[in-house]
C-alpha cells in the first residue's frame, strides 16, 4: 500500500521495509542498541526487520548499504549500528553487504531535535558514493539499511547519491521507522 505522502510527494526510493512503528517501547530497544553500546542486540533487531524483505535472488543479491557514520562519530561510538544491522540482515538471506557503498564524507550536526529542513540542510552534500564503489553500485539493486528512520532526510541523501551512481533500485530498510500519523492515532 502507498501512504497519502507518497501519494503527494513521491519518493525516489521504491519502498520501506520497517520492522516495527518508533514508540516507547522500540526507542528503548534502539537507545540501548545505538547509544548504550548494546551491540549484541543487533541480531535481534536485524530478525524484526527481516520478513518485511524478500530473500534475495543468490544469484544477483542486491548490496546491503548501510547508512555511514562520519569517521569522528564511528571513533567515537566505536561501531555503526546500520552495518551491524546490515551484517544480520546478510545472514538472514537478504542481500550482501557492501559496508563503504556509502561515505559520510564531512561531519555533521545530531539531528535529534531538528525539523525535517534543519536535517536538509545539514546533510546537504555530506554523503557520497565513492569512486572506488561507483562500478559495483551501477545497475544494481540496493538495501539502504538503518536503525531508525524519522523525518527521512538521511535516507533521501543516500538515496539520491546511490541512483547517482547508478543503482537500479534502491529500497530502505529500518528497524523502526516514525510515523506521526500512526502515533497520534494510537495516543
Amino acid at each position: 500500500m502507498t501512504c497519502a505522502v507518497c501519494l503527494a510527494h513521491p519518493p525516489r526510493y521504491a519502498e520501506i521495509a520497517a520492522g516495527t512503528l518508533y514508540n516507547d517501547a522500540s526507542r528503548q530497544l534502539v537507545l540501548a542498541f545505538k547509544h548504550g553500546g548494546k551491540i549484541a542486540l543487533a541480531p535481534m533487531l536485524a530478525g524484526v526487520i527481516a520478513p518485511h524483505l524478500v530473500d534475495a535472488d543468490p544469484s544477483n543479491p542486491p548490496w546491503l548499504v548501510p547508512v555511514p557514520l562520519h569517521r569522528w562519530r564511528l571513533w567515537k561510538r566505536g561501531y555503526n549500528q546500520a552495518a551491524l544491522l546490515a551484517r544480520g540482515l546478510e545472514k538472514l538471506g537478504k542481500g550482501k553487504l557492501l559496508y563503504q557503498g556509502l561515505v559520510r564524507e564531512r561531519a555533521t550536526p545530531s539531528l535529534g531535535g531538528l525539523g525535517r529542513t534543519a536535517r536538509q540542510r545539514a546533510l546537504a552534500g555530506s554523503i557520497i558514493v565513492p569512486r572506488r564503489m561507483r562500478e559495483r553500485i551501477r545497475g544494481r539493486d540496493i538495501i539502504l539499511v538503518d536503525d531508525v528512520m524519522t523525518s527521512g532526510a538521511t535516507s533521501d541523501v543516500c538515496v539520491g547519491a546511490l541512483l547517482k551512481a547508478g543503482a537500479s533500485c534502491v529500497r530502505i530498510a529500518c528497524f523502526a521507522r516514525v510515523l506521526d500519523e500512526a502515533l497520534d492515532a494510537a495516543g
